[in-house]
């Protein structure tokens, strides 16, 4: 028998739609860098993007650059170049994506990406008719802080959608984390990319991709 569930939360990035190229992401720490006169080489820009967490309590002494005007800018870049990538078509949506058509289900995106890329995922991809409410990261230190596998911006989602009867919908460990924390189910999503990831959280469900998930859930996609 299908779960029955008010609500379908879903990720985005590596879920609905390709997750960013490293590289990208680290010019945008580099153009971030640059905005202060302060030049750094790929790898360090790479550890950053790597260590995905806003600057920490040495970054201003080390840099002489206010942490909070860095995270700003560096969220602005990070944002403008994955615009550009969706827009090119080098970050694509998954042609599963096209479960949100058939789900009958309220459905929400919550995302560790900045708010603002997923504005324009939304409008790019026509997807915004789908959901009800939509969360990315706010483009602040406490806004990242604030990401998963912190349950706020879910937390956020299932008030918003006025049930906590939902699934969420990710590709990672801390998805998993972030919905039991949220007190609710979760499905993994073990594509290409996740395919020798060890979980040490385990989800309610494990599916290859979202037309697995669909047949869980009873949906028949036509």
């Amino acid at each position: 028998m299908a779960p029955d569930y008010d609500a379908v939360v879903f990720d985005n990035d590596g879920v609905l739609i390709e997750r960013t190229d490293e590289r990208l992401l680290a010019e945008a720490v580099g153009e971030a860098f640059a905005a202060f006169d302060v030049s750094v080489d790929e790898e360090r820009a790479r550890e950053m993007v790597a260590r995905d967490g806003p600057p920490g309590e040495a970054f201003e002494r080390r840099f002489d650059i206010d942490p909070a005007e860095f995270w700003q800018r560096r969220e602005a870049k990070a944002s403008a170049i994955q615009r550009e990538a969706i827009h090119s078509g080098e970050k694509s949506l998954y042609d599963d994506a096209a479960i949100l058509e058939a789900l009958p289900h309220a459905t929400g995106l919550v995302s560790n990406n900045q708010h603002a890329t997923i504005e324009f995922i939304l409008d790019h991809h026509d997807l915004g008719r789908h959901f009800e409410t939509a969360y990315g990261r706010v483009p602040t230190i406490d806004g990242a802080r604030r990401k998963k596998p912190d349950p706020s911006y879910i937390e956020q989602a299932l008030d918003d959608l006025g049930t906590r009867s939902a699934l969420y919908v990710g590709d990672s460990e801390k998805d998993v984390v972030a919905a039991q924390r949220a007190g609710i189910d979760s499905a993994f999503v073990r594509r290409d990319h996740r395919a020798d990831l060890d979980l040490s959280a385990t989800p309610t469900y494990e599916v290859t991709d979202l037309s697995e998930l669909a047949d869980r859930l009873g949906v028949r996609i036509e």
